[in-house]
């Protein structure tokens, strides 16, 4: 008997073989024998399952709702039975995941919030693994990109930007570029740069700033000046060009820094320009006597508007000197028969800016031999007539008003506290004293009624006052000690006594 191999035996191809076996032997005629073979074929895990994948967006946005479909999947396994139930899982923790259809049939969906900015594009591995001894896997990568949207608006490094710009500085400089950045792409990342105008600002920032959309370089239009207006502020507002687009401020303060433009400004009585200025002194006047008083001010500030003070006068003559910070201008000695009768002063006076301007003051000094002969010399100096203004007219009203209306109400509260006053002794009516005929007087009130007695001695009589029909027993006695005089020798009882 020999053995009959058809080739390779596969379970996947051929489950089951039939086999149809003949037996001769060698007589003549020779007798046969013939039987049926059934080869049932035993599956082994042979076949890794198979992953087949069907994209059904190219990309998708940042904004996707969780749950929405990406690609379908669908697994395959060759064998049977156990060696064909097959698990599919996503190998990588992304956010995404595998919704199962139906048996072996998935769904890849989003799974959570997807972020361009964070990451544009994913890499999602697929594992599919039977149950077969040992297991069989496969694997599959699909790759996810992540398509922009507007979500993010331009951004400015700092809230506030701060510009410091000297005055007189010259027309169309930039004085500083802005600069917003926006984490989107293409479009939605392009960014825009324009003054925001402000209903609030007294000074119309149109005539004096510029910005550049594009770059966001601000240019002056004006030269400015510092005495005039010290600071100003804006705001800059980025905006890029996705839809619907998205907008970011930043605050932009402008300083205007001094610079040394203005000299120095004599005060009066020195400050006529063309005009002699003279003092006189004494001729016995001491050391430290003072002749005058230089004012001076600058219209700049800090360092530019200290003034400094100095004599500039031919050499030899050291009869003056000046407080080079108080501008007073005093004697150093006494006089000489050698010095001059008049004395021809010119005060210098200097800022401390780069570079120093000044101003110049001529006083002729006279020297006089008496004391009587100095004259205080009185300039006529214009006085600005203040007219009786609206505001004035205002304030005077007011204060009448307030003045009457304090007055009104002292007389008001005077008169109610007279009124109560009269309210309470009304309810006492005046009182009435009436002779009775055996010889007694009787003290009467509204309310109540008092008896008079009198007592029998002529030399002092006492008066006895108590409450009819009850007199008290302890009833004021009041001594008449002739002509109207009367002493109390007792006060009123505060309560009422039977006798």
């Amino acid at each position: 008997m020999e053995e009959f191999h058809p080739g390779n035996v596969d379970f996947e191809e051929n489950t089951a073989f039939e086999i149809r076996a003949e037996a001769n032997d060698k007589a003549q005629p020779p007798i046969s024998a013939h039987c049926k073979v059934l080869v049932e074929v035993v599956d082994l895990n042979d076949n890794a399952p198979e992953i087949t994948v069907t994209s059904l967006l190219n990309t998708v946005k940042e904004d996707a709702k969780v749950g929405t479909a990406i690609a379908l999947v669908s697994v395959l396994d060759k064998d049977g039975g156990i060696n064909g139930v097959v698990h599919s899982e996503i190998y990588n923790d992304l956010p995404f995941k595998l919704e199962t259809n139906y048996k072996n049939y998935y769904s890849l969906v989003v799974g959570g919030p997807l972020d361009r900015e964070h990451t544009s594009q994913y890499n999602v591995t697929i594992t599919a693994t039977d149950e077969g001894t040992p297991p069989l896997s496969s694997t599959s990568i699909i790759t996810v990109h992540v398509s922009d949207v507007n979500d993010n608006s331009p951004r400015f490094p700092e809230p506030v930007v701060n510009i410091y710009l000297k005055e007189n500085s010259p027309v169309g400089a930039i004085i500083k570029t802005v600069s917003a950045t926006d984490a989107d792409i293409y479009q939605n990342g392009q960014v825009s740069y324009s003054v925001l105008h402000s209903n609030s600002n007294s000074v119309s920032l149109s005539t004096m700033i510029n910005i550049n959309t594009e770059t966001g370089d601000i240019v002056n239009l004006q030269s400015f000046n510092y005495e005039e207006l010290k600071t100003f502020k804006f705001k800059v507002q980025a905006t890029d060009s996705g839809v619907p687009p998205l907008s970011s401020n930043v605050t932009v303060n402008v300083f205007i820094l001094d610079e040394n433009d203005n000299s120095p400004g004599i005060l009066a009585p020195y400050s006529e320009h063309g005009s002699v200025n003279s003092e006189n002194i004494p001729y016995s006047a001491e050391a430290g006597y003072f002749v005058a008083k230089i004012r001076a001010v600058d219209a700049d500030s800090g360092y530019n508007a200290l003034l400094s003070y100095h004599i500039t006068e031919p050499k030899g003559t050291n009869l003056f000197r000046i407080g080079t910070s108080t501008g007073e201008i005093r004697t150093k000695r006494r006089m000489s028969d050698n010095d001059l009768k008049t004395h021809p002063l010119v005060v210098l006076v200097s800022d401390n800016g780069e570079p120093s301007l000044s101003a110049t003051v001529s006083i002729d000094v006279v020297v006089v031999e008496k004391t009587g002969d100095i004259q205080t010399q009185f300039r006529h100096v214009p006085i600005k007539e203040e007219n009786f203004s609206d505001l004035n007219l205002y304030l005077l009203i007011a204060i009448v008003s307030v003045s009457v209306i304090f007055l009104l109400s002292l007389i008001g509260l005077m008169a109610f506290k007279c009124h109560r006053t009269d309210g309470s002794f009304s309810r006492y009516s005046a009182p009435m004293i009436t002779t009775h005929p055996d010889g007694s007087w009787s003290y009467s009130k509204s309310t109540q009624q008092y008896d008079v007695c009198f007592s029998s001695d002529t030399m002092k009589s006492d008066v006895v006052v108590f409450p009819a029909p009850f007199p008290p027993v302890d009833a004021e006695l009041i001594s008449i000690n002739g002509g109207d005089t009367f002493d109390r020798t007792q006060t009123l009882p505060n309560k009422e006594k039977a006798l």
